[in-house]
């Protein structure tokens, strides 16, 4: 309570300070120069971050039994668990990092020999998927699209790790 009546207060003085037409300006522009770093027109083809980290198990209902009981992590109705967080330069954006443990050996990570598979947030999949086959890089299968969940696409590193692209559904 007392935080917030510190913030009210702490709101009501700037209020009440008139800047200068200089100093209105600098923050018009520093405000615009904020927001053209965050515009919804980004549509460089990239990743925006991590969508999910997935790893072989001996046995993968007991790994989530132990990571329940001993680090409180919340398995879902899918067998994974969903991490929530919110995007920094876009606070209404809710996004999700998913975790889940796989029977080793499960063919999802083929043709990696890998023992963990990470899934990258990107934007623009369709042209990142074009920038990636004009670099070379090996993509072994078509976007497809889920309805409610997005788009996915898997290729490989130089290292032999298989990765999956996932642009979320708006």
């Amino acid at each position: 309570m007392i935080r917030h009546t510190i913030t009210i207060l702490a709101v009501a003085a700037l209020a009440s300070c008139s800047p200068t037409a200089k100093e209105q300006t600098k923050s018009n522009d520093q405000t615009h120069s904020a927001n053209s770093l965050t515009t919804p027109a980004d549509t460089i083809p990239k990743v925006t971050g991590i969508g999910g980290i997935f790893f072989y198990s001996d046995n993968p209902q007991e790994a989530k039994q132990w990571y329940t009981k001993n680090l409180g992590i919340e398995i879902n109705d899918w067998g994974s668990s969903s991490f929530e967080s919110r995007n920094i330069n876009k606070p209404e954006e809710i996004n999700s990092l998913q975790w889940k443990p796989f029977k080793k050996g499960d063919e999802y990570f083929a043709p990696s020999n890998k023992d963990f598979m990470i899934n990258y947030r990107v934007q623009n999949i369709a042209g990142l998927v074009n920038k990636l086959k004009d670099n070379g890089v090996v993509v072994l299968d078509s976007i497809i699209a889920y309805d409610g969940i997005g788009k996915f696409v898997h290729l490989m590193d130089p290292e032999g790790n298989k990765i999956e692209l996932w642009e979320p559904e708006n």
